[in-house]
């Protein structure tokens, strides 16, 4: 899993080339009237703007716990990770597609000198290769063996994933802006241009549409992975005296932030003391295992009585 000061050199790069990009694109529009250009000045907006926002959900999902949350503020990363995906999806692709039905539907003007949109283009293109590398770097070092979008779905840490979608877009917008103005001023159809606007509208929408549902996912809460689990469970299964796992309950509070509840069975024999023993130890060599789960909570109950209240609160039963 990608580390703190890995996400952030990764969303500075990507802010940093965004920044830079934007004016130049914006200036390019303005002097040439191209369509797609002025599209893609707003995309580099918007990913300016989305950068700062990640920013500020990692500062504040760095707050410590208080009375008002009391398992924290991690979080918060994954809200304002779900607000940059509608941002990228009504700010990005709407004002894009719009864009380009309104020049179908206007009247579409002849494009001046596009020199000034080849330029500004190949230098957008350096600077979002390079971020995007960045990006891909840090992402490949947290993937492991698993599949690209194995990983996209396995990781609870959004930061990453969610650059290396922004400059994936941003790059396949790129190519599209090129090839729309290239077309268009070689067979002089200035229509192509403003078609180009509505594909990166499109790809942006699609990119939001992913984004989005990752973050839902982690908004409402997910589980740990199965090696997590498995790891828990086999610690309680190497303590003296637990008979049965009855129930094992983990939820990501933020990327390394996990909350456990156990429901375990203890041998009828133990005295107290020694279960409280027991619950100790479980709890320090899970946190030494599992650095990430923080918060660790037990409930020491027979099978037949967790059975009992499943019944009762799936309705399958009569308390």
């Amino acid at each position: 899993m990608a580390s703190p000061g890995g996400s952030k050199k990764v969303i500075y790069a990507a802010l940093a080339g965004n920044m830079l990009i934007a004016v130049t694109k914006f200036g390019a529009a303005g002097l040439t009237g191209s369509s797609a250009m002025l599209s893609e000045a707003i995309h580099s907006l918007v990913d300016s703007g989305n950068q700062v926002l990640i920013l500020y959900g990692i500062r504040r999902a760095a707050q410590p716990a208080d009375d008002a949350h009391p398992f924290g503020y991690g979080m918060e990363l994954y809200f304002w990770t779900f607000v940059v995906a509608v941002m990228i999806f009504a700010v990005g692709a709407g004002v894009s597609i719009y864009e380009g039905i309104s020049h179908l539907t206007g009247g579409v003007h002849e494009m001046r000198d596009p020199l000034i949109n080849y330029l500004v283009l190949g230098f957008a293109a350096i600077f979002e290769g390079a971020a995007w590398m960045v990006a891909y770097r840090e992402f490949m070092k947290m993937k492991g063996d698993h599949s690209f979008f194995s990983e996209v779905r396995r990781s609870k840490d959004p930061t990453v994933f969610t650059i290396l979608f922004e400059d994936s877009a941003a790059m396949l917008g790129l190519m599209v802006a090129a090839g729309g103005i290239a077309l268009s001023h070689a067979l002089d159809m200035p229509e192509l241009d403003a078609i180009a606007s509505i594909v990166i509208g499109v790809i942006l929408a699609s990119i939001a549409a992913m984004l989005a549902f990752e973050s839902k996912g982690l908004l409402i809460g997910e589980a740990a992975s199965s090696a997590t689990q498995n790891g828990i469970r086999k610690i309680v299964g190497d303590t003296a005296g637990i008979l049965a796992i009855n129930e094992l309950l983990t939820m990501h509070m933020g990327p390394r932030d996990i909350l456990l509840n156990l429901s375990l069975d203890f041998d009828d024999g133990l005295s107290s003391e020694e279960v409280e023993t027991a619950i100790s130890a479980i709890e320090r060599r899970i946190k030494a295992a599992h650095p990430e789960i923080r918060r660790v909570f037990v409930e020491a109950q027979s099978w037949r009585g967790h059975a009992a209240d499943v019944e009762i609160a799936t309705g399958a039963a009569t308390p």
